[in-house]
């Protein structure tokens, strides 16, 4: 009680009153100059620098003409195969001969391509209508080869032609050779059916794969070409796998949207 007595007159007495008053110690000083310039320096990065995100999605690499199933229209029993998987075949080329009951007769491709499933063999027993092959459609052998990424719906209006891709292809050694770069060249308008991925796929079990999650969207990415890698294409690493690819392998996909200035996400 007297410490408090007499600082209350210490307060009080005349001759305190000129004496200056310490508002803040420098390194409490000093402290508040760095707060002010950080948030200044950020207030500025917010308006003049960006940012990038990424979406992922699976694909496949493909001729970006599609594919068809071949049925047999007749019945009987399969006498001759005159193709294997990964032949390139004519159109209207002989594929299958089959027995029936009015003789023997041919089956033979829709469109050119590559044979990319045979189900046929030798002695069995097919109805009309049954499928026995997929093929890619194909129109000259050193057609490049695109990427086919199927995105959830939800991110497709994200996504803009000429965005930058990065693709890890299943069948290569990402650690060891690195990404496959492109751009996107055109986005789906409207979300895809199991149906139509397959018949665009050749494939019910690509069809099935693509769109466990819901209907997706089709985005087409172009891939970078280039002289200097045995594949023929652009890679993050210098060379690159040292063998051709082959469509119809598996990737995924990482699609770079558009750069953003931070300030937007806080403006509506």
């Amino acid at each position: 009680m007297q410490f408090r007595q007499q600082a209350l007159s210490k307060l009080q007495s005349p001759e305190e009153i000129d004496l200056p008053v310490r508002f803040a110690r420098p390194q409490g000083l000093l402290v508040l100059a760095v707060t002010v310039a950080v948030m200044i320096a950020a207030a500025v990065w917010s308006v003049t620098g960006t940012v990038t995100s990424t979406v992922s999605a699976p694909g496949i690499l493909t001729h970006g003409q599609g594919s068809y199933v071949l049925q047999t229209p007749v019945s009987g029993q399969i006498t001759s195969v005159l193709a294997k998987e990964g032949d390139r075949v004519a159109a209207d080329a002989p594929l299958l001969k089959v027995r029936t009951q009015e003789g023997d007769a041919v089956v033979r491709t829709i469109a050119a391509g590559r044979l990319t499933t045979l189900v046929a063999t030798i002695g069995s027993v097919v109805t009309t209508g049954t499928d026995v092959a997929a093929v890619e459609r194909v129109d000259k052998a050193n057609d490049p080869l695109m990427a086919v990424l199927y995105l959830p719906a939800a991110n497709g209006s994200s996504v803009s032609v000429g965005a930058r891709v990065d693709l890890t292809v299943q069948s290569v050694a990402t650690q060891k050779y690195g990404v496959l770069r492109g751009r996107v060249k055109a986005v789906g308008r409207t979300a895809e059916t199991r149906q139509r991925i397959t018949a665009f796929l050749g494939s019910s079990q690509l069809g099935e794969q693509f769109s466990k999650d819901g209907q997706p969207v089709s985005v087409l990415v172009e891939l970078k070409r280039t002289s200097r890698t045995e594949s023929g294409y652009d890679w993050s690493s210098s060379q690159g796998p040292p063998y051709a690819l082959e469509s119809m392998a598996l990737a995924d996909g990482s699609v770079h949207l558009a750069e953003q200035h931070p300030i937007d996400w806080l403006l509506p």
